[in-house]
């Protein structure tokens, strides 16, 4: 007789995956026969069903207590210009994703991986890449086994699918990457947003410590 599979031990928790590299996580977690049971966060419910899946309407604003997971993956993001101002864009990618990042913790989760930003600098100038340095170091102070950070570029992807707007750097970048792709260094080419999720659920379950993935590393992750 075929040795026995073992059973499903893991059990993740994923917010942010009504986004590009969200989506694709969540696929990845649903396929994945290591993993017992996807817990997700959202504003509102997700048009999915699976046996693993358990959704979870949520107010980032004022999270209650998450359900217990052994890992948690964040992607939750916005743009400056979706989302009215300074302000309302901290409140997503910094506010929000150290609030789940935290309650997760408080429940018992020891691996974390985030989507971050190439250019992550909690010291830089620019309000985008301060905001996205600022949160992988609140992060880093949380006590969790491992933290594994995914640094993209331009991010890859069929947004209008998903119903968000088309970024206009992201797609500048893409046309350059079609042309001149065999002139860009790794880090600055555009990359698949499969790519940075599969980065991330490769390297998550495994890690120690604090991991940067730069995107030069993920790319074509999707594939291996």
């Amino acid at each position: 007789m075929p040795p026995t599979a073992p059973p499903a031990s893991r059990t993740a928790l994923l917010a942010g995956a009504t986004g590009l590299v969200g989506r694709e996580l969540l696929a990845g977690l649903l396929a994945d026969a290591r993993i017992g049971q996807v817990h997700t966060l959202a504003r509102r419910e997700l048009p999915a069903s699976h046996p693993k899946l358990v959704q979870h309407r949520v107010d980032f604003g004022a999270l209650a207590p998450v359900p217990p997971a052994d890992e948690v993956y964040l992607a939750l993001g916005t743009t400056i210009k979706v989302a009215g101002s300074q302000p309302a864009f901290r409140a997503v990618d910094y506010d929000a994703n150290l609030a789940v990042a935290r309650a997760a913790r408080e429940a018992g989760a020891t691996r974390l991986g985030l989507v971050s930003a190439m250019g992550a600098d909690a010291r830089s100038s620019i309000f985008y890449n301060r905001v996205k340095g600022e949160l992988e170091q609140a992060l880093g102070g949380l006590g969790y086994e491992a933290l594994v950070i995914a640094r993209p570029s331009f991010l890859a992807g069929d947004r209008h699918t998903l119903g968000q707007p088309v970024r206009s750097g992201e797609q500048l970048a893409l046309k350059l990457s079609t042309s001149l792709r065999p002139l860009i260094p790794a880090n600055y080419r555009s990359i698949r947003a499969a790519d940075v999720a599969a980065a991330l659920l490769q390297a998550l379950p495994g890690s120690r410590g604090t991991t940067v993935l730069l995107s030069g590393r993920m790319q074509g992750a999707a594939r291996r």
